[in-house]
Formats: C-alpha cells, structure tokens, sequence
C-alpha cells in the first residue's frame, strides 16, 4: 500500500524565515505583533501557520527603481537606499521622479502597501522610509508599530507624508517616537533636507 505524504499546516520559526528571507527575530518580531499567526507548544516552541506564511509570500514584491547608470559609481561612496510606501499610484510617480533628480546617488524601492514595506524592511532596513499613513489593508499606523522594535530600524530615519492632520493622527494612536510627521501636498524640499541630513551619517 502506497503512503501518502501530509503537508503539515505549520512551520518553525526558522522555516518561515529562510520562506520570507527574513531574519528568525523579525519572524517573532511579526508573530508577536499578529502579522503572522502562530500557537506555541508545551515547551514553549512557536509554530507559525503556512497560509499567513504564504500570505505574506503573495502579496507583491517591493519593486526597486533602477538608478541612473551614470551616476553609478562601484568603487564611490556607498548608494543611500530609500524606501518609499504609498498606495496611490500617481504620488508613486511623483516620488520616483523627485528623487531622481536629487543630488546623492540613491536605490529607491517604491511599494504599494504595508506588508511588502515589512517584508522589504525584514531582509534589511533603508537608510530612509518616507511612508504614507493611510492605506489600504494594514495602513501606516499599524506597519509603524510593527517596525518600531525591529532590529532593522536601528539605523533607518522613518518620515510620514500625510493627508491627515495633527489631531487625527494623534485621535488614531499617533507615531512612534523619531519619527517626523509631514503634511501633504509632499514637501519635496523638506525631504530633500532630511535625506541630505541622513547622507551626513551614512558610512563610505
């Protein structure tokens, strides 16, 4: 008689990190915030479900900007890597073609939602997130709690670019601390500022 091989419907920690390629600590990290569900046993081992491990894995990937090969320098200064989370497809657009144009070389990633920041930001953080609050699915208050006690922001200045007003954004829990609160229309100059500011400290 033939076997008949069963999937389990969970995973280690470890299994679901090397799936995400993220670390086994942002995997907790995201246990422990609800954004992966998982159940630990009698001897205190977490075990993640496979469907929020895949759920994670379908939504779509952060998308990378390709830079200016002209200013591409493999044996300059290190590029600043800037992240970019916004939904809205026009201010996408607007962002790539800003940025492109200011004065350092940088890699910009641009994603549509929270989860793919979050997955970008699990395989190592950004030098700069400039991120937007509301959103669709999980929005910018619930992603920013999540990232503020991940290892990966330790060394990542975060900017919210928002339609909402100071007493709104405070009526919805506010923002960790750090992290600067702009009003749109996107103040490109101000950005500019504080991405020039960020260079500053960025190692060659």
């Amino acid at each position: 008689m033939s076997s008949i091989a069963v999937e389990k419907s969970f995973c280690t920690t470890r299994e679901a990190a090397t799936q995400l390629g993220v670390s086994v600590g942002t995997v907790q990290l995201w246990v422990e915030s609800g954004l992966l569900q998982a159940w630990k046993t009698a001897g205190g081992h977490r075990r993640v479900l496979r469907d929020s491990v895949e759920g994670l894995l379908h939504k779509r990937p952060a998308q990378p900007v390709p830079s200016d090969p002209a200013v591409q320098t493999p044996s300059g200064p290190r590029r600043m890597r800037i992240l970019v989370v916004e939904d809205d497809p026009d201010l996408l657009r607007l962002y790539q073609a800003q940025i492109s144009c200011w004065p350092m070389p940088t890699d910009l990633t641009l994603v549509d939602n929270a989860i793919s920041a979050l997955l970008h930001m699990g395989r190592g953080g950004p030098d700069l997130l400039i991120s937007d609050l509301q959103m669709t699915g999980m929005d910018g208050f619930g992603m920013l709690k999540v990232l503020h006690k991940a290892p990966e922001m330790a060394y990542t200045k975060v900017v919210v670019v928002t339609g909402l007003d100071a007493a709104e954004v405070d009526a919805r829990g506010g923002v960790p601390p750090g992290v600067e609160v702009l009003a749109k229309p996107i103040p490109f100059a101000r950005l500019l500022s504080i991405a020039q500011a960020v260079r500053q400290r960025i190692p060659l």
